[in-house]
């Protein structure tokens, strides 16, 4: 019995089998892409990937033994030197499965099975991806809510019976009415033509004012300059009389200042005159007081 034995012996003894898949992988490393049954591709992936993680650690231990597996120097030393530096920040999943349909001869599913890093179209598509993917999906920004319209799905529901539901036929009242609506809009244009007509004709006169208050205007200027002068003559005068008052009154007023200061001079020299014709005086008293008492 095969219980739970999954494992594809792609109807070959071991050793066979053996042999087809390594020779599998040393094309798949080499070309990176070939061309085989969905079976073998299988199998293959299975094989090949252990390698290639197995290269990422240049060391003589692991190239031993990926050569054990291999048996061919050429490819050991490309999945050394320039499969494992592509490789490099990949953590498993090197290959890729594109299947192209039935073979002919046997309706055999085929398949291409390519190393994922040197398909640069594939690569592309993926970037973008990657770009626009967001790890926050539930929440989204309060603006894109409040801009978009709430939609619910009645209401489309509601928009698209409407849409396909075919055009009513219109009742006799429905287009008397319309006749009515339309009867207005033929009788506007009339209107439109008088008011034109009455605009023209009130625009002639305020023209005819416009070209007439251009004389009026310049006869008028020279009389309303002729007062502003008259006023500035008037202004002149009152400010020379102004000055000629004001300097009287200063003189006036230095007047009494200078005949106070006199005063004060006069009445501290009194004083003094005083003093000295009464020590004149005392002398003389005194010789006439002796004279008298002799």
């Amino acid at each position: 019995m095969r219980h739970r034995k999954k494992f594809n012996h792609l109807g070959r003894k071991a050793a066979h089998r053996k042999e087809t898949l390594s020779s599998m992988a040393n094309a798949l490393i080499l070309h990176k892409r070939i061309n085989t049954t969905v079976a073998k591709a299988k199998a293959l992936r299975v094989y090949v990937e252990p390698l290639i993680t197995k290269s990422k650690d240049d060391s003589t231990h692991s190239r031993r033994v990926v050569f054990s597996y291999l048996k061919d120097k050429d490819a050991v030393s490309e999945l050394f030197r320039e499969v494992a530096q592509k490789v490099a920040e990949r953590a498993g999943g090197y290959t890729r499965i594109l299947k192209t349909g039935f073979r002919k001869g046997d309706a055999a599913e085929m398949c291409f099975i390519e190393l994922v890093d040197y398909n640069t179209n594939m690569l592309k598509t993926e970037e973008e991806t990657q770009q626009k993917r967001t790890r926050r999906r539930g929440r989204r920004s309060k603006k894109a809510t409040a801009e978009a319209p709430a939609t619910t799905p009645s209401a489309a529901a509601k928009e698209e019976t409407k849409a396909e539901t075919p055009a009513e036929k219109p009742t006799p009242e429905a287009e008397k009415s319309a006749k009515k609506a339309e009867e207005p809009v033929k009788e506007a244009p009339k209107a439109e033509k008088k008011s034109e007509v009455k605009a023209e004709k009130k625009e002639e006169p305020k023209a005819e004012k416009a070209a007439e208050t251009p004389k009026a205007e310049k006869e008028e200027k020279p009389e309303k300059e002729a007062p502003k002068a008259a006023g500035k003559e008037e202004k002149k005068a009152e400010k020379e009389d102004k000055t000629e008052k004001a300097a009287p009154e200063a003189e006036k007023k230095e007047e009494p200042k200078k005949e106070t200061a006199k005063q004060e001079d006069s009445k501290k020299e009194e004083p003094k005159t005083e003093k000295k014709a009464e020590d004149k005086k005392e002398p003389k008293d005194k010789d006439q007081t002796d004279k008298e008492e002799k």
